[in-house]
């Protein structure tokens, strides 16, 4: 029994120290309200303490700052702005969750309870080949800090942990609602900028991200302090993508349920919510993508005029210097950093290619600010380039395909959602028609695809090969960021890091070519498709951390039930209060 516990156009606690703890509580508020418009809604925020840096007499160790905070994950009836009621799995009862706001140096310990009811028999059990690749075990779930370079290993980023709802008997019996706990360090160096959070158990996390399940998260740093930014009101934009029908979350009973739902998209819980910008007023927008389906191609538009958006940052991660543009394209889990400042009065409108109306409205209206506030001429680059010539070795790309083999399978899941290139998880029938093989490329949790070594600088060229330009992989990688040096053949100048890289199709597809250098934490984490139903059918891989000096490659791990089984749910230690 569970205890109770210059940019061109172009491209666009392994223990904590010894000294004092400081810790915001789970039910605090620490505010630091944005000056938006007091209509325009805000999620909730939650914010580590201010902390003076230093070190306690006679010892090395730096306090930390502790940003504590619950997570309450239950099924809610949740008033949405602009549409009514829905019914969904969230995060203390809210679309988004709480805003957490850090800084590099910082930990989060958030204790999460599910509130969720049983999960209902399996119907399909995880066992022979791919048995894993379908919905299962929707009403557990985890915690992916998405884009934060965090260990991804025991009580951290560990997105091969599993949070079980109660059981059948244990509801009978009276047992409380189980608690998790994640414990996630911010380096002292980690960039400043905008990420977020969400569920991660694969089988389910489609299904709860369609939901509304997910959170911004920021680290505050050195980009917050430039004075034209530091002036400027900062404005959560979370665009959550919602899949209803009859006011629940659609259930993902076969291959289209979910996509073929309606979407719904809401700004912090709303649809269409409307926000005021003064002429001549600047302010910062964190736009976060978090939507399973879809990809936002996104301007502010009213009629044929458009407000520029001055982009200062991708994926967390700061330009070196702004980037003027009307068009900022966000894939599926990115976000962008942007200014904007008020023009003409009007009425705008931020819209998305494909989107049928309009995500939110902007009334430019009220008093000019004279002079029109500035913007930045200078930048805190957020992280330094990597150059090719530390590629370790220039005759050993990885390279990642992003394919489907349609109707390869019986319904009600027909599709095969494969990862193939160098290292796809081998078929099980290698000398049987592959297109149809229930292995070939598919996530395999008991299969190493890639072995990394800390240190090593890569080249990877990733590349889709559906023909449709509609259909969209965007690829992504856990722990660290990835360096995009040229799309489609063509160089990015200077490079972009970014944690989320969109492929979408076409005769041919989209290729990418990134370097990566694995940094500071070993660990097994996955690489996949961040559409997301693409992640729950199949089309993720295996990925290991390792200290220099040890074998490379793909391999079978031995001893099945041992410790250390690569993609075994584990079964986090819960609180014992």
């Amino acid at each position: 029994m569970r205890e109770n516990a210059g940019i061109s156009r172009r491209s666009v606690l392994k223990a904590l120290p010894a000294a004092a703890v400081l810790a915001a509580g789970s039910d605090g508020l620490l505010a630091r309200p944005a000056r938006a418009a007091a209509t325009f809604p805000q999620p909730a925020v939650r914010s580590s303490p201010s902390v003076a840096g230093g070190s306690s007499a006679g010892a090395s160790a730096v306090t930390r700052a502790v940003l504590e905070q619950t997570l309450d994950v239950r099924f809610t009836s949740t008033a949405v702005p602009g549409y009514g009621t829905v019914t969904t799995r969230t995060y203390n009862g809210t679309i988004p969750g709480p805003t957490l706001r850090v800084r590099a140096g910082d930990a989060l310990w958030l204790h999460q309870v599910n509130g969720l009811p049983p999960n209902p028999p399996d119907p399909m059990p995880a066992s022979g080949h791919g048995g894993h690749n379908r919905p299962h075990r929707l009403n557990s779930f985890n915690l992916h800090t998405h884009g934060l370079h965090v260990s991804p290993s025991g009580e951290a980023d560990n997105i091969l942990r599993e949070f079980p709802p109660r059981t059948a008997e244990e509801v009978a019996a009276g047992v409380p609602e189980p608690r998790y706990l994640t414990t996630v360090e911010i380096p002292a160096g980690h960039p400043a900028g905008t990420y977020w959070y969400h569920p991660h158990v694969h089988g389910a996390t489609a299904q709860q991200i369609a939901g509304g399940m997910a959170g911004v998260l920021i680290v505050e740093g050195d980009v917050d302090e430039v004075p034209q930014i530091k002036a400027a009101a900062d404005v959560v934009v979370c665009v959550n993508e919602l899949r209803l029908k009859d006011d629940k979350v659609a259930e993902f009973t076969a291959g289209d349920a979910l996509a073929a739902a309606q979407p719904t998209f809401t700004v912090n819980g709303s649809v269409n919510p409307t926000l005021t910008l003064r002429p001549g007023e600047v302010q910062r927008w964190r736009l976060v993508a978090a939507t399973a389906f879809t990809a936002l191609k996104l301007q502010v538009i009213s009629g044929e005029k458009k407000l520029t958006m001055h982009q200062i940052a991708m994926d967390g991660v700061t330009f070196p210097a702004v980037v003027a543009a009307e068009t900022v394209s966000l894939a599926v889990g990115n976000r962008a950093d942007v200014l904007v400042r008020g023009g003409d009065a009007g009425t705008y409108e931020l819209r998305a290619t494909g989107v049928p109306g309009p995500l939110m409205t902007i009334e430019v209206a009220g008093e000019a600010v004279r002079p029109p506030m500035e913007l930045p001429t200078a930048l805190p680059q957020g992280k330094p380039f990597l150059d090719e010539k530390d590629v370790a070795d220039p005759d050993s790309d990885r390279r990642i395909v992003f394919h489907v083999d349609a109707g390869a399978f019986p319904k009600p899941f027909p599709n095969a959602y494969r990862v193939l290139g160098s290292h796809p998880t081998p078929a099980a029938y290698p000398e049987g028609d592959l297109t149809r093989d229930p292995a070939y490329g598919l996530f395999d949790p008991e299969y190493v695809n890639h072995t990394l070594e800390l240190g090593t600088v890569e080249r990877w060229t990733l590349h889709t090969d559906d023909s449709m330009p509609a259909f969209h992989h965007p690829f992504h990688l856990h722990t660290n960021h990835v360096l995009v040096t040229h799309r489609n053949g063509v160089r990015l100048d200077p490079p972009v890091w970014q944690d989320t890289v969109d492929l979408s199709g076409g005769k041919p597809g989209d290729t990418v070519t990134l370097l990566v250098r694995y940094e500071d934490f070993t660990g097994r984490t996955v690489l996949h498709c961040h559409q997301l139903q693409h992640e729950d059918l199949g089309m993720m891989q295996l990925v290991d951390l390792v200290q220099p000096r040890r074998p490379r490659g793909p391999r079978r791990q031995a001893g099945k039930n041992g410790p250390g089984r690569p993609g075994e749910p584990v079964r986090p230690r819960p609180l014992d209060h």
